[in-house]
Protein backbone atom coordinates (compact mmCIF):
# COMPACT_ATOMS: atom_id res chain seq x y z
CA UNK A 1 0.00 0.00 0.00
CA UNK A 2 1.37 3.63 -0.66
CA UNK A 3 1.92 6.08 1.82
CA UNK A 4 0.41 8.74 2.18
CA UNK A 5 1.12 12.37 0.90
CA UNK A 6 2.76 14.56 4.06
CA UNK A 7 2.75 12.42 6.27
CA UNK A 8 5.31 13.29 9.22
CA UNK A 9 7.46 10.00 9.57
CA UNK A 10 10.49 9.50 11.66
CA UNK A 11 13.07 11.53 9.05
CA UNK A 12 11.35 14.40 9.36
CA UNK A 13 11.25 14.82 13.67
CA UNK A 14 15.11 16.26 14.15
CA UNK A 15 16.82 18.72 15.95
CA UNK A 16 15.59 21.46 13.96
CA UNK A 17 11.87 21.30 14.33
CA UNK A 18 12.99 21.71 17.71
CA UNK A 19 15.04 24.46 17.07
CA UNK A 20 12.06 25.95 15.71
CA UNK A 21 9.35 25.65 17.80
CA UNK A 22 11.79 27.34 20.33
CA UNK A 23 12.35 30.91 18.45
CA UNK A 24 8.47 31.00 17.22
CA UNK A 25 7.53 30.36 20.58
CA UNK A 26 10.15 33.04 22.22
CA UNK A 27 9.11 35.48 19.25
CA UNK A 28 4.95 34.96 19.78
CA UNK A 29 5.92 35.75 23.62
CA UNK A 30 7.58 39.22 22.39
CA UNK A 31 5.32 39.95 20.14
CA UNK A 32 2.74 39.99 23.31
CA UNK A 33 4.69 42.25 25.19
CA UNK A 34 5.10 44.59 22.48
CA UNK A 35 1.22 44.59 21.84
CA UNK A 36 0.88 45.32 25.78
CA UNK A 37 3.56 48.17 25.66
CA UNK A 38 2.59 48.99 22.28
CA UNK A 39 6.45 48.81 21.01
CA UNK A 40 5.37 48.69 16.84
CA UNK A 41 8.87 49.56 15.84
CA UNK A 42 12.02 47.07 17.08
CA UNK A 43 15.39 48.46 15.68
CA UNK A 44 18.15 46.23 14.67
CA UNK A 45 21.72 47.32 16.52
CA UNK A 46 23.84 47.34 13.30
CA UNK A 47 27.96 47.08 14.55
CA UNK A 48 29.45 50.23 15.85
CA UNK A 49 26.40 51.73 17.27
CA UNK A 50 25.76 52.19 21.10
CA UNK A 51 22.27 52.61 23.05
CA UNK A 52 22.42 56.65 24.01
CA UNK A 53 19.57 57.76 26.17
CA UNK A 54 18.84 61.63 26.42
CA UNK A 55 18.16 64.68 29.31
CA UNK A 56 16.09 67.81 27.27
CA UNK A 57 16.35 71.11 29.22
CA UNK A 58 15.25 74.55 28.50
CA UNK A 59 15.68 77.60 29.62
CA UNK A 60 13.11 80.44 28.81
CA UNK A 61 13.90 83.53 29.09
CA UNK A 62 11.32 86.21 30.18
CA UNK A 63 8.02 86.61 27.92
CA UNK A 64 7.30 90.38 28.91
CA UNK A 65 8.82 91.82 25.38
CA UNK A 66 7.82 95.44 24.65
CA UNK A 67 5.93 96.07 21.35
CA UNK A 68 7.87 95.68 18.17
CA UNK A 69 10.75 94.38 19.82
CA UNK A 70 12.68 91.02 18.82
CA UNK A 71 11.67 88.24 21.33
CA UNK A 72 14.52 86.78 22.73
CA UNK A 73 15.07 82.90 22.02
CA UNK A 74 14.47 80.21 24.87
CA UNK A 75 17.68 78.09 25.00
CA UNK A 76 17.04 73.91 24.70
CA UNK A 77 19.56 71.66 25.14
CA UNK A 78 19.23 67.64 24.66
CA UNK A 79 22.41 65.97 26.49
CA UNK A 80 22.77 62.49 25.37
CA UNK A 81 23.67 59.73 27.66
CA UNK A 82 25.93 56.87 26.78
CA UNK A 83 25.12 53.29 28.35
CA UNK A 84 26.34 49.89 27.87
CA UNK A 85 26.11 48.72 24.39
CA UNK A 86 23.75 45.69 23.73
CA UNK A 87 25.83 42.69 25.56
CA UNK A 88 25.87 39.12 23.27
CA UNK A 89 24.56 36.90 25.81
CA UNK A 90 25.23 33.38 25.18
CA UNK A 91 23.84 30.15 27.16
CA UNK A 92 23.70 26.55 26.94
CA UNK A 93 21.54 23.60 28.80
CA UNK A 94 22.69 19.76 28.50
CA UNK A 95 20.68 16.81 28.79
CA UNK A 96 21.94 13.51 29.71
CA UNK A 97 21.13 10.41 27.68
CA UNK A 98 20.39 8.76 31.56
CA UNK A 99 17.93 11.79 31.99
CA UNK A 100 15.90 10.86 29.14
CA UNK A 101 16.24 6.82 29.50
CA UNK A 102 14.78 7.57 33.33
CA UNK A 103 11.68 10.47 32.35
CA UNK A 104 11.79 10.47 28.80
CA UNK A 105 11.94 13.23 26.58
CA UNK A 106 8.91 14.69 27.14
CA UNK A 107 10.18 15.67 30.82
CA UNK A 108 13.67 15.48 30.49
CA UNK A 109 13.58 17.53 27.08
CA UNK A 110 10.64 19.76 26.85
CA UNK A 111 9.92 20.68 29.95
CA UNK A 112 13.83 21.77 30.63
CA UNK A 113 13.41 23.90 26.95
CA UNK A 114 10.82 25.31 28.63
CA UNK A 115 11.95 26.42 31.67
CA UNK A 116 14.95 27.75 29.93
CA UNK A 117 12.61 29.73 27.19
CA UNK A 118 10.55 31.16 30.44
CA UNK A 119 13.92 32.31 32.12
CA UNK A 120 15.97 34.07 28.96
CA UNK A 121 12.88 36.28 28.76
CA UNK A 122 12.68 36.70 32.58
CA UNK A 123 15.92 38.02 32.53
CA UNK A 124 15.40 40.99 30.00
CA UNK A 125 12.08 42.17 31.72
CA UNK A 126 14.12 42.30 35.28
CA UNK A 127 16.47 44.35 33.34
CA UNK A 128 14.05 46.47 31.95
CA UNK A 129 12.35 47.08 35.31
CA UNK A 130 15.50 47.85 36.79
CA UNK A 131 16.66 50.32 34.27
CA UNK A 132 13.00 52.17 34.82
CA UNK A 133 13.91 52.86 38.05
CA UNK A 134 16.84 55.23 37.00
CA UNK A 135 13.87 57.63 35.30
CA UNK A 136 14.98 61.39 36.93
CA UNK A 137 11.46 62.63 36.77
CA UNK A 138 11.15 62.24 40.43
CA UNK A 139 8.82 62.98 43.14
CA UNK A 140 7.01 61.95 46.46
CA UNK A 141 2.69 61.11 47.23
CA UNK A 142 0.76 60.26 49.73
CA UNK A 143 -1.00 56.82 48.93
CA UNK A 144 -0.99 54.92 45.57
CA UNK A 145 -4.09 56.37 43.72
CA UNK A 146 -2.19 60.23 44.20
CA UNK A 147 1.23 58.15 43.05
CA UNK A 148 -0.25 57.21 40.19
CA UNK A 149 -2.12 60.28 39.06
CA UNK A 150 1.28 62.57 39.65
CA UNK A 151 2.99 60.16 37.78
CA UNK A 152 1.04 60.42 34.83
CA UNK A 153 0.63 64.32 35.20
CA UNK A 154 4.31 64.33 35.60
CA UNK A 155 4.94 62.33 32.09
CA UNK A 156 2.24 64.56 29.96
CA UNK A 157 4.05 68.18 31.38
CA UNK A 158 7.54 67.16 30.63
CA UNK A 159 6.51 66.00 27.33
CA UNK A 160 4.42 69.21 26.73
CA UNK A 161 7.14 71.25 27.68
CA UNK A 162 9.28 69.37 25.11
CA UNK A 163 6.84 70.05 22.55
CA UNK A 164 6.24 65.80 21.60
CA UNK A 165 2.72 64.12 21.58
CA UNK A 166 2.53 61.95 24.38
CA UNK A 167 -0.54 59.59 22.94
CA UNK A 168 -0.13 56.58 25.54
CA UNK A 169 1.00 56.36 28.89
CA UNK A 170 2.27 52.78 30.92
CA UNK A 171 2.69 53.03 34.59
CA UNK A 172 4.60 50.33 36.24
CA UNK A 173 3.45 49.01 39.99
CA UNK A 174 4.85 47.07 42.50
CA UNK A 175 2.39 43.69 42.99
CA UNK A 176 1.18 44.03 46.50
CA UNK A 177 0.58 47.73 46.19
CA UNK A 178 -1.39 47.01 42.81
CA UNK A 179 -3.43 43.98 44.45
CA UNK A 180 -4.16 46.47 48.21
CA UNK A 181 -5.21 48.67 45.73
CA UNK A 182 -6.95 46.71 43.61
CA UNK A 183 -8.80 44.47 46.52
CA UNK A 184 -11.14 48.00 46.62
CA UNK A 185 -11.63 48.53 43.39
CA UNK A 186 -13.76 47.25 40.74
CA UNK A 187 -11.06 46.34 37.89
CA UNK A 188 -10.17 43.44 35.81
CA UNK A 189 -6.63 42.34 35.98
CA UNK A 190 -5.68 40.53 32.63
CA UNK A 191 -2.64 38.03 31.96
CA UNK A 192 -0.39 38.20 28.77
CA UNK A 193 3.21 36.73 28.35
CA UNK A 194 3.10 36.03 32.07
CA UNK A 195 2.45 39.70 32.71
CA UNK A 196 -0.49 41.29 34.80
CA UNK A 197 -1.92 44.69 33.58
CA UNK A 198 -5.09 46.48 33.56
CA UNK A 199 -5.93 48.76 30.69
CA UNK A 200 -7.42 52.00 30.99
CA UNK A 201 -6.77 53.08 34.59
CA UNK A 202 -6.60 56.66 35.56
CA UNK A 203 -5.87 57.73 32.40
CA UNK A 204 -2.96 55.19 31.80
CA UNK A 205 -3.33 53.15 28.80
CA UNK A 206 -2.30 50.26 30.84
CA UNK A 207 -0.95 49.48 34.50
CA UNK A 208 2.15 47.19 34.34
CA UNK A 209 1.55 44.87 37.98
CA UNK A 210 4.96 43.12 38.65
CA UNK A 211 7.13 42.15 41.79
CA UNK A 212 10.23 43.44 40.23
CA UNK A 213 9.30 47.21 40.91
CA UNK A 214 10.05 48.15 44.60
CA UNK A 215 6.69 48.74 47.10
CA UNK A 216 5.85 51.97 47.42
CA UNK A 217 8.00 52.94 43.86
CA UNK A 218 5.25 54.06 40.80
CA UNK A 219 6.77 54.57 37.74
CA UNK A 220 5.06 55.90 34.36
CA UNK A 221 6.87 56.42 30.88
CA UNK A 222 5.35 57.30 27.32
CA UNK A 223 4.68 54.38 25.47
CA UNK A 224 6.74 56.47 22.54
CA UNK A 225 9.78 56.78 24.66
CA UNK A 226 10.14 52.82 25.37
CA UNK A 227 12.38 51.27 22.56
CA UNK A 228 13.27 47.35 21.79
CA UNK A 229 16.59 47.26 20.21
CA UNK A 230 18.06 43.95 19.16
CA UNK A 231 21.21 41.69 17.84
CA UNK A 232 20.09 39.31 15.26
CA UNK A 233 21.50 36.29 15.56
CA UNK A 234 21.63 35.08 12.13
CA UNK A 235 23.84 37.98 11.85
CA UNK A 236 26.67 36.71 8.25
CA UNK A 237 29.48 37.51 10.04
CA UNK A 238 28.63 35.09 12.54
CA UNK A 239 28.25 32.28 10.12
CA UNK A 240 31.74 32.63 9.01
CA UNK A 241 32.94 31.49 12.52
CA UNK A 242 30.67 28.42 11.82
CA UNK A 243 27.83 29.63 14.09
CA UNK A 244 24.94 29.01 13.14
CA UNK A 245 21.72 29.78 14.98
CA UNK A 246 18.17 28.85 13.68
CA UNK A 247 15.94 31.96 13.91
CA UNK A 248 12.50 32.49 12.73
CA UNK A 249 10.05 35.79 11.64
CA UNK A 250 11.27 39.49 10.43
CA UNK A 251 12.54 40.27 14.02
CA UNK A 252 14.97 37.60 14.60
CA UNK A 253 15.65 38.42 18.27
CA UNK A 254 16.97 35.02 19.48
CA UNK A 255 18.86 32.10 17.76
CA UNK A 256 18.74 28.78 18.76
CA UNK A 257 20.91 25.38 18.17
CA UNK A 258 20.79 21.97 18.72
CA UNK A 259 23.06 19.55 18.75
CA UNK A 260 24.31 16.02 20.41
CA UNK A 261 27.60 15.84 22.27
CA UNK A 262 28.47 11.66 21.55
CA UNK A 263 31.38 12.30 23.72
CA UNK A 264 29.44 12.48 26.90
CA UNK A 265 26.21 11.10 25.52
CA UNK A 266 24.71 14.54 26.41
CA UNK A 267 21.83 16.88 24.14
CA UNK A 268 23.21 20.20 24.35
CA UNK A 269 21.25 23.47 23.02
CA UNK A 270 22.85 26.90 22.52
CA UNK A 271 20.68 30.21 22.91
CA UNK A 272 21.99 33.71 21.29
CA UNK A 273 20.53 36.82 21.88
CA UNK A 274 21.25 40.38 22.42
CA UNK A 275 17.82 42.40 23.34
CA UNK A 276 17.18 45.70 25.55
CA UNK A 277 14.18 47.54 26.45
CA UNK A 278 15.36 51.14 27.04
CA UNK A 279 13.73 54.12 27.36
CA UNK A 280 15.17 56.99 25.33
CA UNK A 281 14.70 60.29 27.79
CA UNK A 282 15.61 59.40 31.11
CA UNK A 283 14.12 62.48 32.62
CA UNK A 284 10.88 61.45 30.54
CA UNK A 285 10.23 58.33 33.00
CA UNK A 286 8.27 59.36 36.24
CA UNK A 287 9.52 57.78 39.05
CA UNK A 288 6.89 58.65 42.57
CA UNK A 289 7.48 57.37 46.20
CA UNK A 290 5.13 56.79 47.79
Amino acid sequence: MAVKQNLTMVANINASIREVDFVTRFGRNWDSLREILSIMRPIRKTPGTQLVSYNATVTLEPGTVAEGEEIPYSLAQITPVAYQDVVLEKFAKAVSIEAVNKYGAAIAVQKTDDAFLTELQDTVMTRFYTFLQTGTLTDTAADFQAGVAKAIGKVKNKFKTMHRDVTKIVVFVNTLDAYDYLGAAQLTVQTLFGIDYVENFMGADKLIISSDIPQGKIIATPVENIDLYYVDPSDGDFGQLGLNYTVEGVTNLIGFHVEGNYSHAVGEVYALMGMALWAEYLDGIAVITV
